[in-house]
C-alpha cells in the first residue's frame, strides 16, 4: 500500500515505481495507492509513505511501514522495499 495525504499524487506515483521494480525483481504482488484516512484500519504487508504521514497513522494500520524520503528516488525506493521484503 502507498499513502499519501490524499491518495491522488504522491502516492499514485510511488505505486508506479513499485509496480516497476516489482516486476524488475520478479516478485508477484498487488499495490493499492490510498489516502491517509482511507489507510487507517487498513491492513497490507508493506506500507510505504513519507516519515510524517507514517507518524500520523502508526498504530492505526496493520503491517510494516517503510519510510520513504524522497519518492522520485527509484534507487531508495527499491532498497527500502526489498530491505523489508526479506526481513
Amino acid at each position: 500500500m502507498t499513502v499519501c495525504g490524499f491518495g491522488v499524487g504522491t502516492s499514485l506515483l510511488l505505486k508506479m515505481t513499485v509496480d516497476s521494480i516489482l516486476e524488475e525483481e520478479g516478485i508477484n504482488g498487488e499495490v493499492e495507492a490510498i489516502d491517509m484516512t482511507s489507510a487507517c484500519g487498513n491492513s497490507a504487508d508493506l506500507i510505504l509513505t513519507s516519515k510524517e504521514i507514517g507518524e500520523e497513522i502508526e498504530g492505526q494500520v496493520s503491517g510494516k511501514l517503510v519510510y520513504i524520503s524522497n519518492f522520485m528516488d527509484k534507487e531508495e525506493v527499491k532498497e527500502k522495499i526489498l530491505k523489508a521484503i526479506r526481513n
